[in-house]
């Protein structure tokens, strides 16, 4: 059985969580055009290694934020927004 921590509600079993995808920074909304806006909801980055995900813990609704390798699928940490690296 597969488990991640939440960081509010400690860990349990991964059926419990959904990834929302790759943390990315969104193009500025005033400067952008069609071609950036394009390339930030379509284009993705499939290159194995470590990740920075969205996921949630749904019983809850906590999104946070994991740092895993998908070439492994080995969550390395787990922490909430604006709190990596404490």
């Amino acid at each position: 059985m597969k488990i991640m921590t939440c960081p509010v509600n400690g860990a349990r079993v991964i059926s419990e969580f959904v990834c929302g995808g790759e943390v990315r920074s969104m193009p500025d909304p005033q400067t952008s055009d069609d071609k950036t806006w394009a390339d930030y909801v379509f284009i993705r980055n499939g290159t194995p290694g470590i990740k920075k995900e969205w996921w949630c813990h749904t019983p809850s609704n906590t999104w946070f934020i994991a740092d895993r390798n998908t070439q492994t699928d080995e969550i390395l940490s787990t922490y909430l927004f604006g709190e990596e690296g404490r």
